[in-house]
């Protein structure tokens, strides 16, 4: 197949990596192209520049390259109705169209969704204004939730004791259109990504991601510092992993999917659900439209079965057809490397030394997904706040965690920062 996958970050490396797994006699079975990509995508596979968020631009070059699927990694894409483009063109996509990925644009249309399938979920208010966000406070109380309804790059979030903060995370994004004011729900966080084909669904493995940009989940959030798979404190509360996923099939995707299909907005793509486990049970904190960053880099390194007849078998309305896919036992962790300032300020274009020296003798279990990389004079240069991600598999979490950070440690960005205690607890 001639696959074209659209993103630029570390999401979309751990995408063509795992694309890349499948193998013939005579080499890789898929052709893959990236587009835009970066550094390291395009020491892996064809790399193109083009605007990945242009429904036109993107429908016209897959249609004279002869591609034969696409899969639309980050959400500015799909929100844009760049799978609708690539649709009317009779070319497979592995992404919902702009109705569907609403889902995630707009989290009062998820809300309204979740309501109509019956999913568990907290209590919210949608505020257009700073009046209606204090009386919707005032209603639910401290800890404050307070949510951008629309696109924020993982840091439209704020859970804060202190009202005034509230507010003024309200202020600033109301000015972007409305929030949410949310009641807030208490327990450990579960990451679930879900393949779709708009009527049945397949799980994938449950990962855990670290959203705080300091060890002790401290400071502000982030698009995520870092993440873990499998997770096996579930077995605390259900009789295993496997019963977990069952339970949030049955209870949360299979009844968000077969609402929109009702609709008329047909869900085709991943389906990432973002849960909580509070006393009372499984909770959705939100729905996302794509793979998760960074839990993608934990759990497609850990997937036995072919991603692309997974993603294949959702763009065409196959699933159904397909046993649940299968997971090694090792462990995966991840730790993102930071620039200075991120998530506030970063400061870009200093570069990244022993990068290229790291990537020429890998760890045994640890590979790298670039984020925001590009060369200059043949040196690694960091472009965005989340460099990179150092991946780690082993037997158990202290061994993947010895070997990430060890590599780790290889790497100097100037002021650059990472978490320290990356699935720590588990390790213990």
């Amino acid at each position: 197949m001639r696959i074209l996958v659209l993103g630029s970050g570390a999401r979309e490396h751990a995408i063509v990596r795992a694309l890349l797994r499948d193998q013939t006699s005579d080499g890789p079975a898929h052709e893959v192209i990236a587009a835009p990509g970066n550094a390291g995508i395009a020491a892996l596979v064809e790399t193109v520049k083009l605007d990945a968020s242009n429904g036109r631009l993107v429908a016209d070059y897959a249609r004279d390259s002869e591609v034969d699927l696409v899969v639309i990694g980050p959400e500015a894409p799909l929100v844009a109705g760049v799978g609708d483009a690539l649709r009317r063109y009779g070319i497979p996509v592995f992404g919902p169209d702009k109705a569907a990925a609403a889902l995630e644009g707009s989290k009062s249309f998820a809300k309204r969704i979740m309501q109509a399938a019956q999913v568990p979920t907290g209590g919210a208010v949608h505020a257009d204004t700073i009046d209606e966000v204090a009386e919707a406070l005032d209603r639910f109380g401290a800890p404050h939730v307070v949510k951008a309804d629309g696109l924020a790059a993982g840091k439209g979030v704020l859970v804060t004791d202190d009202r005034q903060a509230a507010i003024d995370h309200a202020s600033f994004y109301l000015q972007q259109g409305g929030v949410l004011i949310e009641e807030h729900l208490s327990g450990p966080e579960v990451s679930l990504f879900l393949l779709a084909d708009g009527h049945d669904v397949l799980p994938l493995s449950p990962a855990q991601d670290f959203k705080r940009v300091f060890d002790g989940d401290a400071g502000p959030n982030t698009g995520g510092m870092g993440a873990y798979s499998p997770l096996p404190w579930l077995s605390d509360r259900w009789p295993s992993e496997a019963d977990f996923v069952d339970e949030v099939v049955d209870r949360v995707a299979l009844p968000t999917v077969r609402q929109l299909e009702a609709e008329g907005t047909p869900f085709v793509g991943l389906l990432y659900c973002g849960l909580i486990i509070t006393a009372e049970g499984i909770r959705v904190i939100e729905f996302n439209a794509r793979f998760g960053d960074p839990e993608t880099q934990v759990v497609l390194p850990r997937l036995e079965s072919s991603l692309a007849e997974l993603i294949t078998a959702a763009a065409t309305g196959g699933l159904g057809r397909l046993p649940y896919p299968k997971f090694s036992p090792e462990v995966a962790v991840t730790v993102v490397l930071a620039s200075e300032g991120y998530p506030e300020n970063p400061i870009t274009g200093r570069p990244i030394r022993g990068l290229a020296a790291l990537e020429a003798e890998l760890p045994e279990g640890v590979t790298v997904d670039h984020a925001a990389t590009t060369l200059v004079d043949g040196e690694y240069v960091a472009t965005g706040g989340r460099v990179l991600s150092v991946v780690a598999r082993g037997a158990d979490f202290a061994a993947a965690r010895e070997r990430a950070y060890a590599a780790l440690g290889r790497l100097d960005l100037e002021g650059g920062h990472f978490r320290t205690d990356i699935a720590a607890r588990v390790a213990q």
